[in-house]
């Protein structure tokens, strides 16, 4: 009888630390996925800076041409005006006694005002902020600023992306019904976007944390059957595995 017992409780710790290793490589994965995504943002925002100042390169010269054209222009309408009036200005009129002012030609400045600022630089500068926070730890500054963001830019592609981090916040600190919540609105509110798949995965994730375990295998299945070439999918499957 002891010799059962002892085979029981071994079991239980065995599971037990299966579940903790789980639980390491997941966070791991995680943060990897997270690092990952803030690169791709980096080197975006990167080539988006090379685009910006390769257009305002072009304006300049643009400008320069305008401002050369013009400058050629007003030589040619001063100078006939210059040679007419040396003459007169040598043999004065007996009736003039006077000569009236020579006309100084006007010089409209063409307004240069810088172009508008790109429309996606704010919102851009704002999606990456809030993941600084994600990447820092700061969960809960980093929520505030995801849902900000989706407050502001409710139509921009990143809203899926920062829809699924503010899950990812809520799961890393076991808030399971929040992230939950969090997670089904990025495959309710954004169908199309490129995180439903890791959505989709996260939710039977977290369905396995709050004990629903039946619930949990169908939103992974739907998961394969729905996005079967997704790396999620592929997470999916060696999850289903250990269940």
């Amino acid at each position: 009888m002891r010799s059962i017992s002892w085979v029981v409780v071994a079991g239980l710790a065995f599971a037990a630390s299966g579940c903790s290793d789980y639980d390491v490589i997941l966070k791991k994965q995680t943060e990897m996925d997270a690092r990952l995504e803030q690169l791709i943002q980096g080197s975006a925002a990167a080539n988006k800076r090379v685009a910006e100042l390769s257009g305002e390169v072009k304006e300049l010269q643009a400008r320069d041409k305008a401002q050369s054209a013009e400058l050629d222009e007003l030589k040619n309408t001063v100078a006939p005006q210059l040679k007419n009036l040396k003459p007169s200005l040598e043999t004065p009129s007996p009736s003039v006694t006077e000569l009236p002012p020579a006309a100084t030609p006007r010089i409209e400045v063409v307004n240069s005002d810088a172009a508008p600022p790109d429309s996606d630089a704010g919102p851009q500068e704002a999606y990456m902020k809030a993941f600084g926070l994600f990447s820092s730890n700061k969960y809960g500054e980093a929520i505030e600023a995801f849902e900000a963001f989706i407050r502001n830019h409710s139509s921009h592609e990143y809203a899926g992306n920062a829809q699924y981090w503010i899950g990812e916040c809520y799961y890393t600190q076991r808030n399971y019904p929040l992230a939950l919540e969090a997670f089904n609105k990025v495959v309710s509110n954004y169908p199309k976007g490129n995180k439903v798949p890791d959505a989709m995965l996260k939710t039977g994730y977290t369905l396995f944390n709050m004990n629903e375990p039946a619930r949990a295998k169908a939103a992974l299945k739907a998961l394969v059957d729905k996005y079967p070439r997704s790396p999620a999918a592929v997470k999916a499957k060696e999850r289903l595995g250990h269940s």
